[in-house]
């Protein structure tokens, strides 16, 4: 028996269990916190603030009455306000509500004004986008953002002499001019397929010309979760010299002889730490970007790549800072919204509905990536979480305000019969898209 695999295996899980469930706790507490003080900001008290489901593990009651704890089951939370008759604040608790005076109800959920319902629903997700362009805004600060100008802070190892050096300003790549990145982009779609270029660089004041590889050669950079990468034991910094036998001197080579193969398998040639190897492995159906801007189904191995060199970098400017925060918060926002359509359109795959299982793995290889890879990870989840939430389903946030929406249209809310019946199709949807993405994780490659 293989005690040391085992014993790796047994660790990887714990590290992917351990990062899922510390990421998904941020983000439920960051959205039961924003009801929790929008809440009590707008009169209406709560009585449980609870981060996880089942027996409390710990628990203490602050000063307005309000029992904080942390329960056995570490997958979600809630806030339960007065006069609730359940977590989900899905109706009242008539029996708590005849005994309150007309004083004490405007402290409940359902005796509060419409617009300190409607608020205090919407503060979840909310939340949830506020955390997000936090983070988004705050990362460039400690990981910094490339210059304006391509200079190399640091060199990649690969397979090919390597005329750069750190320092250097790179002015030109086999005669174009790339007086900043943009520029440098698009040097990149003009090389040939050849494992050197000509670059003219500045170099202690003064412009020499150096050899040097190609600007994006096929080095791995990022591994996928459940992607023949991963499954084929790629590392981090291998360089795919060949495919089938065909040199793949540029990243491009390689994803167009991946592509044009209809998933058939490959033989990829790997570079690793002066080391030659071989690994096989079958690409995958994945979602690629469309000519249209939408996704369409073509095929992976499931790993990005880079530049040859590490950028030099810089701090932003607070305007800076936040307008990248937005940006990037709105990216997701818009992938989230593109993938939806184009699984609903049958452009790709419904597979590339994610359950817990591929979630998990997700934020376990973030992890593994690093400290900035899983914290952009965890904003880029609390986005998609925020946004899933303010769905018109109910049980979900969304569908809240659109009760709420009815009740400020007609003056009066929904009948009990009929919340009744819309809380349970609801909580059948949402149960259903979990069995199914749950399915997805366990069955679909």
């Amino acid at each position: 028996m293989d005690f040391p695999g085992l014993l790796a295996s047994a660790l990887d899980t714990l590290q992917t269990v351990g990062a899922f469930i510390v990421a998904l706790s941020i983000i439920v507490a960051v959205h039961e916190y924003g009801h929790y003080i929008v809440g009590r900001w707008s009169g209406i008290h709560a009585e449980v603030f609870s981060l996880g489901f089942g027996p409390k593990l710990w628990s203490r009651v602050d000063k307005r009455g309000t029992r904080w704890q942390v329960a056995a089951i570490p997958f979600g939370g809630y806030v339960k306000f007065l006069g609730d008759a359940n977590a989900a604040s899905a109706g009242a608790d008539e029996d708590t509500m005849s005994r309150l005076s007309d004083q004490e109800r405007r402290h409940t959920m359902h005796g509060a004004p419409l617009w300190a319902r409607a608020a205090t629903v919407f503060a979840g997700p909310l939340f949830n986008f506020v955390m997000s362009f936090l983070i988004f805004a705050a990362m460039p600060f400690a990981t910094g953002i490339a210059t304006d100008r391509p200079e190399i802070a640091a060199l990649m190892p690969v397979p090919v002499e390597n005329g750069l050096a750190p320092g250097d300003r790179i002015l030109e790549v086999n005669g174009h001019e790339t007086p900043d990145y943009e520029a440098l982009n698009e040097a990149v779609d003009t090389l040939p397929a050849s494992d050197t270029v000509e670059y003219r660089v500045l170099r202690d004041g003064a412009e020499v010309n150096v050899t040097g590889p190609t600007l994006m050669p096929p080095m791995i950079g990022g591994i996928q979760p459940k992607s023949a990468a991963q499954d084929a034991g790629l590392m981090i910094g291998d360089v795919i010299t060949a495919v089938d036998g065909k040199p793949t001197p540029r990243f491009s080579d390689v994803q167009n002889l991946i592509r044009s193969g209809g998933g058939q398998e490959v033989t990829l040639t790997v570079w690793r730490a002066g080391e030659s190897l071989e690994a096989r492995l079958k690409p995958r159906p994945r979602p690629v970007e469309a000519d249209d801007g939408g996704l369409e189904t073509g095929y992976l191995i499931g790993f990005s790549s880079s530049y040859v060199f590490e950028p030099m970098t810089r701090l932003p400017g607070l305007t800076e800072a936040a307008r990248i925060g937005v940006m990037q918060t709105y990216r997701v926002i818009e992938g989230t919204f593109i993938g939806i359509g184009s699984v609903v359109g049958g452009k790709i795959s419904s597979c590339n509905i994610n359950g817990p299982i591929a979630i998990a793995q997700a934020t376990g290889t973030a992890a593994s990536a690093g400290v900035s890879s899983f914290i952009w990870l965890v904003a880029a989840l609390s986005t998609a979480i925020g946004l899933l939430n303010l769905f018109p389903i109910p049980v979900l946030d969304g569908g809240h305000l659109v009760f709420h929406a009815y009740e400020w249209a007609f003056g009066r809310p929904p009948s009990d019969k009929v919340m009744n019946a819309a809380m349970a199709i609801g909580l059948t949807i949402v149960l259903a898209l979990m069995v199914f993405g749950l399915s997805n994780d366990l069955f679909c490659v």
